[in-house]
């Protein structure tokens, strides 16, 4: 399935607006700091953009966040609560961690990289496919045939399980 949305932001440090004072995104008061951070088109005080699991200030481990979920995010915790940027099942090519993704039995693919191993046609969101010993065939070319058609089930979630639609 393809992950639901993901924003991936700079955080950049910007001087104080020198008059007019900024509403922060996280605690709603005035930012009359020197500096303050933008990121995901608002405001911040340096203090209050912090990653919603660790807590960590994100304007001080780095240039990048994540939201997901209603979540904000440091790279560690996207990583750990939502996949990681390890290789393609496919391919073996690195995937970044803000790349959409396909999911089958705890194996990320590319996109591009989710294919029938038998007619190599890309499978989308709507498509059946099969799961079988670690390979990917979609609803025509199935082994086994009518045997399996009794457990195509319906995607649920961000995980694939054998046997179910995209």
């Amino acid at each position: 399935m393809v992950n639901s949305r993901v924003e991936t932001s700079a955080v950049a440090v910007t001087g104080g607006s020198g008059g007019a004072v900024r509403s922060c995104a996280g605690c709603g008061g005035g930012i009359s700091d020197r500096f303050l951070l933008f990121s995901m088109d608002r405001y911040w005080h340096t203090r209050c953009l912090k990653c919603s699991c660790c807590q960590a200030q994100l304007g001080e481990i780095g240039s990048t966040c994540f939201s997901k979920g209603g979540m904000i995010l440091c790279r560690n915790d996207y990583i750990r609560l939502f996949g990681h940027s390890g290789a393609c099942n496919a391919c073996g090519q690195s995937i970044p961690a803000s790349e959409m993704v396909m999911r089958a039995q705890g194996n990320v693919y590319h996109l591009k990289c989710f294919t029938c191993a038998t007619c190599r046609n890309r499978l989308v969101p709507g498509d059946r496919f099969h799961y079988v010993n670690g390979t990917i065939f979609c609803e025509h070319d199935r082994p086994g045939g009518a045997l399996l058609s009794s457990h195509l089930t319906p995607l649920q979630n961000n995980t694939l399980l054998p046997d179910q639609k995209v």
